[in-house]
């Protein structure tokens, strides 16, 4: 067998160029929160279409994520970080230009595509230039580069879409996408200088699929990513902005504020927890347990909450547990999509468990718009939450038993 990757100052410097393609990635996924009442006046639509564009671009995501694990195991991460830089960029500018509500679904359709890409090959090049004992600290890290395209894509870009306007703004998000394409083009490369490159003999994709499936821990990382890092993204997609706005009556300055300073701990502490899965193994399940239950206890509070949403307070204190845990997801979730799979067949289990979380994340965008759309005089933010709070307590169960049948 091969000796495992060295790490090292090259390694982080090639995981670092992909690590800004994620960032730049989040902030295009996630852009559509601090737009949102923006683009309901500007392409007059209503909450249930509004949540159609985001839906629309995290379905395309989820669609091609079964795709991209098999094409980040064969074309390599340099190749389809480059393809999902220009296709986001093309994406972006129609956005930025669309004249009306179908344009702007395509535009989030080539961002969607493009951003299938990125995150599979990013805990790629952590895969081929760490050793393994590395992985799950590196996926950290991962997680605290999309938490800060989550910053950018909050405050920021709301206070660029007030001083710009919409069509600037997203301008100049597609042209950062060519940047940073020059950046990757001279930096990344696939693999440490010496390490052989993989056999081409790849499994079929139904090989591929049930290779992965076979193994326990792929279906553990599914279940545990459908839960730990859905309600942070389901607000950072589309409804923090709104619930905050509208539900509690805050500035669009203030929820910024509020959306920015909830990830900024858990940034901070990531790189700390994020290195347990990998380095003491044992606490891998306790700490998958507590993030899931967590999170699905809380949010299970805020809906069943009598009167009403919960004091602000309350509120606050669950958005910034969400995010906590959505950072921290990668290092647990995709730490356990790598048990029992070679290194150059890790995409696969990759991406079915990205396609769970962010199914349940689509589902959970859609279930709020549609309650606040047609539930009548009932609907309320507090009931909106209801269909993402269901699909974290089923996650959260799965993941459960899954775990305690891998100790039998």
């Amino acid at each position: 067998m091969a000796s495992e990757p060295p790490g090292g100052p090259r390694a982080w410097l090639v995981w670092g160029t992909a690590a800004s393609v994620y960032l730049l990635a989040m902030f295009h996924r996630n852009g559509m929160s601090a737009a949102a009442l923006q683009a309901q006046e500007r392409f007059d639509v209503g909450p249930a279409l509004l949540s159609v564009l985001p839906m629309v671009q995290l379905a395309i995501y989820v669609l091609l994520q079964i795709p991209s694990g098999l094409l980040a195991d064969r074309l390599g991460p340099r190749r389809s970080l480059l393809i999902s830089l220009g296709v986001m960029a093309a994406g972006t500018i129609l956005f930025a230009l669309a004249p009306d509500a179908r344009a702007a679904v395509a535009g989030r359709v080539l961002i969607g595509a493009g951003d299938s890409l990125v995150f599979l090959n990013v805990i790629r090049v952590a895969a081929l230039w760490f050793p393994r004992r590395h992985y799950s600290m590196v996926s950290a890290f991962t997680g605290i580069a999309g938490g800060l395209g989550q910053l950018v894509s909050a405050a920021p870009l709301s206070a660029l879409l007030t001083g710009l306007g919409w069509e600037a703004s997203f301008l100049a998000a597609g042209a950062v996408n060519l940047l940073v394409g020059a950046l990757v083009l001279a930096v990344l490369r696939d693999r440490p200088d010496g390490r052989p490159a993989p056999s081409h003999a790849f499994p079929s994709v139904r090989e591929s699929l049930a290779e992965a499936l076979s193994h326990r821990g792929p279906r553990i990382g599914m279940a545990a990513h459908s839960v730990i890092m859905v309600p942070f993204t389901v607000l950072g997609v589309l409804w923090g902005y709104p619930l905050l706005e509208e539900g509690y009556g805050l500035s669009t300055r203030a929820a910024g504020l509020l959306l920015t300073a909830a990830m900024v701990l858990p940034m901070a502490l990531a790189p700390f927890l994020g290195r347990i899965p990998g380095s003491r193994p044992r606490l891998r399940k306790p700490m998958a347990l507590v993030l899931a239950w967590t999170v699905t206890l809380l949010w299970l509070g805020v809906v069943l909450w009598p009167g009403g949403l919960p004091p602000f307070p309350v509120t606050a204190a669950v958005v910034l547990l969400s995010a906590f845990a959505s950072v921290l997801a990668p290092s647990v979730s995709f730490d356990y999509a790598r048990d029992g799979l070679p290194e150059q067949r890790t995409g696969t289990a990759s991406g079915l468990v990205n396609m769970c979380g962010f199914t349940a994340v689509m589902l959970g965008v859609v279930g709020a718009g549609v309650l606040l759309e047609f539930g009548g005089a009932d609907a309320s933010f507090q009931t909106a939450f209801a269909p993402m709070t269901a699909l974290c307590l089923t996650a959260s169960t799965a993941m459960t038993v899954l775990l305690c049948r891998a100790d039998r």
